[in-house]
């Protein structure tokens, strides 16, 4: 793993809401920090509603984690496009995050530790 990339196991309960719905809530969250970027937290994919998620056509390359897959949460009143991302085959050093999705958090989007 680059050195500059730490995965731990986020204390508590986290939640993932968007469009009212919440997408899912658990207590299996890794928090990913890299460098000087925020902390993201990823969330344990069987801990997530997929339903409100569609697969995009998006991808991205990470030379730390490998490609990145993005979703779009699909709301009843809209859909939020390239909100979610996760590593299907995620690069050796970083092999937690296999499974696991996380969320950008906007105004319409809220992860939170409750």
């Amino acid at each position: 793993m680059a050195d500059h990339i730490k995965i731990r196991k986020a204390p508590g309960k986290w939640t993932v809401r968007a469009g009212g719905a919440v997408l899912g809530e658990t207590a299996n969250a890794l928090e990913l920090s890299e460098g000087s970027y925020p902390a993201v937290i990823y969330f344990p994919r069987a801990d997530i509603a997929m339903a409100f998620l569609e697969a995009s056509a998006k991808t991205t390359h990470c030379p730390h984690k490998g490609e990145a897959r993005y979703f779009s949460i699909v709301t009843k009143s809209k859909t939020l496009e390239d909100a979610v991302w996760s590593y299907e085959e995620p690069l050796a050093g970083v092999a937690q995050i296999k499974d696991h999705l996380a969320f950008y958090a906007t105004d319409l989007v809220t992860v939170e530790r409750i």
